[in-house]
C-alpha cells in the first residue's frame, strides 16, 4: 500500500518518457509522429486521419522498439514508457534532484517530525471520531481521495489560473501528506482488527501474495513514469496513452491497485485490512470514470477512438477483438522505467522491516 498510494499522489511520484510538441506542425513536408500529436492536442477530433497517415507509413513512437500497428484502427494516442537516454538532459535530471530533496526535506519538517510537523495533530483528530480502526482507515482514505481526486478534477480550471508547473506543486503539496498519514496509519494498525481468516502458515500462500504485489506495480498509469512532469521540471501534461499496458486495460492504476489489495488483504486477513482495501478499491473505481471523463473532454473524438478498443477490465477489448497485440508486444515492456520499477519493488519488499520500524515510531 505504501508504494501504491504514493505513486497515485502525483498520478501518484512519477514521470520519466516525456513527449515534447512542436510549437507548430511543419508545412512542407509530411507531418512527423510528434507533429501529429501536436495537432492532436490542439485540434483532436480533426486529426484522427492525419495521425493514421503517419503510422502507414511504418512510423514507431520515437524509435524505442515498440510494436507495429497491427490493428485497423490508426494510433491516436502517445507510446507508453518510452525514454531515450540521448533526448535527456543533465540540468533536468540535476533539477529534479534537487526538488526532490527539498518536497523530502519540507514533507518532513512540515509534516512527519512530531515537534515540528501536523501529521500527528491530523491522524489523532481523525482517530478522534471513532474508537474503530477500521473506520479511522476509511476516513482517512476518504480524505485523500476527495483532496486528491478532487484536485484533479479541478486541473484544467486551476492550470489557466495559475499555470501547470504551479497546478501540480499544489497538487503533490496537499495530496502527499495525506498519502503519507494514511499509509502510517495502516502500517501500524493493519494487525489491530477483528482476525476473520489466517493463512499465513499455509504452503504456497507467501509465495503467491508476493507475485501478486510484484505483479501489481507493473500496472502503475505510465504517467507514473515521467518523473520530471511529475517534479514540474517538465511543464505537466495530460496524456492520452495507448500502448504497452494500456493494451491490457486503460486503467493500469486500478488493476494494479485491486491486486495489491486482493494480496495484502489475504495475507493479514483482518477487518482492518478489508476496510482499507475496501476504500482504496472504491476510490479507484471512481478514478476509472473521473478520468474517462476528463479525457473525454480534453481530447473529444481522438479518446473515442482509444476507448473504443481498449478495456477497463483486463485483456477484454484483446479478447473481442478491439485491439491486437504486435508480434514483438514484449518489446513494449523492455524499457528502462519497468526495469527501474522491477529493482524498487525488489527494494520495497526487503524494505518493509525498515518502513515498519519508521511507521511505528512515528506513533500515529
Amino acid at each position: 500500500m505504501a508504494s501504491s498510494l504514493l505513486l497515485s499522489t502525483s498520478p501518484c511520484l512519477h514521470r520519466l518518457a516525456v513527449l515534447r510538441f512542436p510549437s507548430k506542425p511543419s508545412r512542407n513536408s509530411s507531418p512527423t509522429l510528434s507533429e501529429s500529436f501536436f495537432l492532436l492536442k490542439t485540434n483532436p477530433s480533426k486529426s484522427l486521419r492525419l495521425i493514421g497517415r503517419v503510422y502507414a507509413r511504418g512510423t514507431s513512437f520515437g524509435g524505442t522498439g515498440g510494436g507495429e500497428n497491427t490493428s485497423e484502427d490508426a494510433f491516436v494516442g502517445e507510446d507508453s514508457a518510452a525514454f531515450q537516454l540521448e533526448k535527456q538532459s543533465l540540468v533536468s535530471w540535476v533539477y529534479f534532484s534537487a526538488i526532490l530533496g527539498v518536497v523530502l526535506f519540507a514533507l518532513n519538517v512540515l509534516w512527519i517530525d512530531p515537534s515540528t510537523g501536523f501529521g500527528k495533530a491530523f491522524v489523532d483528530a481523525v482517530s478522534g471520531i471513532s474508537e474503530s480502526h477500521e473506520v479511522v482507515m476509511l476516513v482517512l482514505i476518504f480524505i485523500f481521495a476527495l483532496v486528491h481526486s478532487g484536485l484533479a478534477s479541478l486541473r484544467d480550471a486551476g492550470e489557466k489560473v495559475v499555470g501547470e508547473r504551479a497546478y501540480r506543486v499544489l497538487f503533490a503539496g496537499i495530496s502527499l501528506p495525506l498519502a503519507v498519514s494514511t499509509i502510517v496509519y495502516f502500517i501500524n494498525h493493519r494487525y489491530d482488527g477483528a482476525q476473520l481468516w489466517q493463512v499465513q502458515g499455509v504452503s504456497g500462500i507467501h509465495e503467491l501474495v508476493w507475485i501478486l504485489n510484484f505483479i501489481s506495480f507493473f500496472f502503475l498509469y505510465p504517467s507514473t513514469f515521467n518523473l520530471l512532469e511529475v517534479a514540474a521540471v517538465d511543464k505537466p501534461k495530460m496524456h492520452l496513452w495507448e500502448t504497452g499496458i494500456m493494451r491490457i486495460t486503460r486503467h493500469p492504476q486500478m488493476v494494479g491497485q485491486v491486486i495489491w489489495c486482493l494480496a495484502h488483504t489475504l495475507w493479514i486477513g483482518n477487518s482492518v485490512a478489508v476496510a482499507a482495501s475496501a476504500g482504496l478499491i472504491a476510490h479507484h473505481l471512481f478514478g476509472v470514470w473521473n478520468g474517462d471523463r476528463r479525457l473525454a473532454i480534453r481530447y473529444g473524438e481522438a479518446f473515442e477512438a482509444l476507448k473504443n478498443r481498449t478495456s477497463v477490465v483486463p485483456f477484454t477489448a484483446v479478447l473481442e477483438g478491439r485491439q491486437k497485440l504486435p508480434k514483438d508486444y514484449h518489446k513494449e515492456f523492455i524499457r528502462l522505467p519497468y526495469f527501474t520499477i522491477t529493482v524498487l519493488t525488489l527494494g520495497a519488499y526487503f524494505a518493509h522491516p525498515l518502513m515498519q520500524a519508521s511507521s511505528f515510531q512515528l506513533h500515529w
